[in-house]
């Protein structure tokens, strides 16, 4: 039997290489005659540069960075032969850098993302390739603009401090970018626009440790940091704070877009790298999985995408997460025939399966991983 493992990443326990590794280990156990294709996702967040650096003939470039407090922090940068560069905002931005009690979007910054971005353009880079997803900010990519040569200035004409609650003071831009011409790429499977209900503030902010009325606060801000772009950037379309994608990862997609950059689906981006199509025409049965398969995850999620794939293919797929909140019927409808949670595998939030989930996802998926192989494998 030819058995496609696809997962994501399990957010905050395991990387997409280590839910795949753990699940074909089980399998393998029960069924070793097996063909087993192991093929790691990533829809742009945390784990895209990871994934594509298995599957990409690349040179890896590390870069020092730091994380949104400031703090010194590693990153890496993929470079082809062709000129185009990887790097994803998570190893500078992401929300797994902060501790519960250090996470506040009214001060995290991106400006590590814009010293990666900023060591691509140097290294010769004519595409720049950012995956965005999983941040601790909500600053529209003003933190990332600095290293790139633009500074967002106050009436008095100085220097705002970092975070996104200083935006609400922003009043004009000092400086032009420093990319040289280069073509920036916002990999992302996030739709939403930077403003409104639907927007970075009062979607993500929550998750980033923002209260209601911090919401409040961010949003105004990256309106008028908005205003403020859209007037003194140069080549800065009109509009983009609305296009699709603008919120993605507390505005970074914005700064993209407003540097005359593209949003692309991170998922599909990534698909093409690692030959997903060709992978899913060869299986006979598929297994993906994220940290928490909720509504979310069928609204552009890789579960939803290799779910359809499958789908559309009369392949059987089933998902395993951590947590699964998804009612029977709409995963059904998405293409997955069967889901199973770490959760409930460890006894349930009752008998404390969320905290062995969390401290124990190996041990979980590889138990999975042998009652899935018990069940399909010829």
């Amino acid at each position: 039997m030819r058995v496609l493992l696809c997962p994501d990443k399990f957010a905050g326990s395991l990387p997409a290489q280590q839910v795949a590794a753990a699940v074909a280990e089980g399998w393998r156990a029960v069924a070793p005659g097996d063909e087993l294709l192991i093929r790691p996702l990533s829809d742009g967040g945390p784990g895209f540069v990871p994934v594509l650096a298995e599957a990409l003939d690349v040179r890896r470039l590390p870069v020092p960075t730091v994380d949104p407090l400031g703090r010194p922090a590693a990153g890496e940068i993929l470079l082809t032969d062709d000129g185009t560069a990887y790097l994803e905002s998570a190893q500078a931005c992401g929300l797994h850098l902060l501790s519960a009690t250090e996470r506040d979007p009214k001060v995290t910054t991106s400006y590590g993302l814009g010293l990666l971005v900023a060591a691509a353009v140097e290294a010769g880079a004519r595409t720049v390739v950012i995956g965005l997803g999983g941040s601790a900010t909500n600053d529209g990519g003003a933190g990332m603009l600095t290293p790139l040569g633009v500074t967002a200035l106050d009436e008095a004409g100085q220097a705002l401090p970092y975070g996104g609650a200083a935006l609400a003071g922003v009043a004009a831009l000092d400086g032009a970018p420093r990319i040289r011409g280069v073509a920036l790429v916002a990999a992302t499977d996030v739709d939403n626009p930077l403003l409104g209900l639907h927007g970075a503030s009062n979607v993500y902010g929550p998750q980033k440790g923002a209260d209601r009325e911090d919401v409040l606060l961010l949003d105004a801000a990256l309106e008028r940091w908005a205003e403020v772009l859209e007037r003194s950037l140069p080549g800065c379309p009109p509009g983009f704070a609305a296009l699709p994608g603008a919120g993605a990862a507390g505005g970074l997609g914005a700064a993209v877009l407003a540097l005359g950059g593209r949003c692309e689906s991170g998922l599909a981006l990534v698909s093409r790298a690692i030959g997903l199509d060709a992978a899913l025409d060869a299986a006979d049965l598929v297994i993906t999985g994220e940290g928490s398969f909720d509504h979310q995850s069928l609204r552009g999620k890789v579960v939803a995408g290799v779910a359809g794939g499958a789908r559309d293919r009369g392949v059987p797929c089933v998902v395993l997460a951590g947590r699964v909140s998804t009612g029977r019927r709409e995963a059904a409808a998405a293409g997955v025939t069967e889901a199973y949670s770490l959760v409930e595998h460890f006894g349930g939030e009752e008998n404390g399966g969320v905290a062995a989930a969390m401290h124990r996802p190996a041990e979980g998926l590889r138990a999975l991983g042998s009652r899935l192989a018990r069940q399909w494998s010829r």
